[in-house]
């Protein structure tokens, strides 16, 4: 009788679990789609040739594009990929070939662990400080300094967690034929985990192409075209900012318009990372 009770309440309980399981992830699919109906609905009106082709127009001015924000956001987010998935990789492929149990890998995997934690707006105030008030100017170059902090440790941490998934014994039969470390980890570890990290590299851009804050604080926003990477730079998450505050309805539209490039972007990365991780388990 005890026992049957207590089946009965095993029993009840793991329905009530899986209850509030199953209504919490229709509750996230539905808000999740929610979002991406009312960007879509909104944004989509907005899209035409003038918006991927011309400048932003005048304030109380209809017509106008996003031509040099999307030019200005590609820049930068290229910038910071090409500062900051190099050192990314190199400080994964130390952690997870050389420095596994070493003292100073411990150290290098924990100051990654708490730089993944830290706000975005600190990013930027950290940026500002060392790029923008000793040149007095606002960049894109420090803009994609700023972005490229934050996807340092993005891409390290993935690189590790790939390569540690590579079996030793691939490693083991290169150095058995006499390859150097160095070749067996380039040529041998990190072929096997190409899609790997590539999937860490895809989320690590997803990841900086909403941001806002470190870019206000650094790149600042401009509505002309960019001449150099040492000046105000348009941008599409700045320039969201400043057009769903202003007061002008055709202003308002263009918003959610880049609202919706930014977030048809972020999917499309999400999704090839995915693809890529699914390769990689086959």
């Amino acid at each position: 009788m005890i026992r049957q009770s207590s089946m009965i309440k095993r029993a009840a309980a793991d329905i009530a679990v899986k209850s509030v399981a199953s209504v919490s992830a229709v509750a996230g699919l539905f808000i999740l789609f929610w979002i991406l109906w009312v960007v879509f609905q909104k944004g989509f009106s907005a899209w035409n040739v003038p918006f991927f082709t011309e400048i932003p127009a005048p304030p109380g001015v209809e017509g106008g594009g996003l031509a040099n924000a999307i030019t200005g956001t590609v820049i930068i987010s290229l910038i910071a990929a090409l500062i900051g998935v190099p050192f990314g990789l190199m400080t994964g492929i130390y952690l997870a070939e050389f420095g596994t149990n070493t003292r100073l890998g411990r150290a290098v995997r924990f100051t990654i662990t708490v730089t993944m934690g830290v706000p975005s707006i600190i990013v930027g105030l950290f940026v500002y400080t060392l790029m923008v008030l000793p040149f007095g100017r606002f960049s894109a170059l420090a803009g994609s300094v700023s972005l490229a902090v934050i996807m340092f440790p993005i891409v390290s941490r993935t690189t590790e967690d790939m390569l540690s998934l590579v079996p030793n014994s691939l490693r083991e039969a290169a150095l058995a034929i006499g390859v150097p470390r160095w070749r067996a980890t380039v040529s041998i570890v990190m072929k096997a985990a190409r899609s790997g990290l590539m999937t860490g590299i895809l989320l690590a851009v997803a990841r900086i192409s909403g941001e806002t804050a470190p870019i206000l604080f650094t790149a600042m926003n401009s509505q002309f075209w960019m001449n150099s990477l040492n000046e105000p730079t348009a941008n599409l998450t700045v320039t969201i900012y400043n057009y769903a505050m202003s007061p002008y309805e055709d202003w308002q539209s263009i918003a959610w318009g880049a609202a919706l490039l930014i977030l048809c972007t972020v999917l499309i990365l999400n999704i090839s990372a995915r693809v890529f991780l699914r390769e990689r388990k086959k």
